[in-house]
């Protein structure tokens, strides 16, 4: 009988596999693509055999969420991202967690990662991230709004601005998801000219379980994948 640590192994080999097929296709190096596994739906234990299986990159959209499983897992090595919509009063506990911060979405929350930073001496990693789709749902700056803010992001000295971060419209299926990448890829083009010397944007964050081998042919550099990795293993769990 398969168990559940073993299962979630096949399924890292699978995803790696996939991943850097979808890389090989498009002319692309696998090794130049970073795999964020999300874990917001298992707990430390399923957490922790990501870890075992050679995953080094987790994700959280809460915060809570991250603290305890920082806590739990604190023996081991992880890189944390935060992928999700902080509110200004968890960064004080949530920043000295986080490798990278995905959720660089309007500049009240640039601007409170900045002051943070400087207050701890520190700076704080993070991508801008950019409302593709145009879903009110959604959080991010449009295209004009970040063209504007761009100067007074760059003279934010506590933080490091390495990329844009985009998630695809819920609705219109792999098609629309492709068109939103590649609008994404498009921006991050349009913005280098204009960008100030402090702002690197080498890093797109964009693609989850269903479409990231679409996001990898429009250019991603990280990919945020979540269920694929847990296919067969919650049910079995519950």
């Amino acid at each position: 009988m398969v168990t559940i640590q073993q299962k979630i192994a096949d399924n890292v080999a699978s995803v790696n596999d996939r991943v850097a097929e979808a890389a090989r296709n498009c002319g692309r190096d696998p090794s130049a693509i970073t795999v964020v596994a999300v874990t917001k739906y298992v707990d430390a234990e399923l957490t922790s055999y990501l870890l075992d299986a050679g995953v080094v990159d987790l994700g959280e959209n809460r915060p809570q969420q991250m603290w305890e499983k920082a806590e739990a897992l604190r023996q081991r090595t992880v890189r944390w991202h935060q992928i999700g919509h902080l509110q200004r009063n968890k960064l004080k506990r949530t920043m000295p967690l986080v490798h990278l911060f995905h959720a660089g979405d309007s500049m009240r929350i640039l601007k409170a990662a900045n002051e943070h930073a400087l207050e701890s001496n520190s700076q704080t990693a993070l991508l801008l991230e950019v409302n593709v789709s145009g879903d009110t749902e959604k959080h991010g700056f449009t295209t004009a709004e970040l063209t504007e803010a761009l100067p007074e992001i760059g003279e934010l000295q506590g933080i490091e601005v390495r990329g844009l971060m985009g998630m695809a419209s819920r609705i219109g299926g792999l098609d629309s998801a492709q068109r939103d990448f590649a609008s994404l890829a498009e921006i991050r083009e349009q913005l280098l000219s204009a960008c100030p010397a402090s702002i690197e944007l080498h890093e797109l964050s964009m693609g989850m379980s269903g479409d990231f081998e679409v996001a990898i042919a429009q250019g991603a550099t990280i990919v945020r994948i979540g269920s694929a990795f847990f296919d067969g293993v919650l049910k079995a769990k519950g």
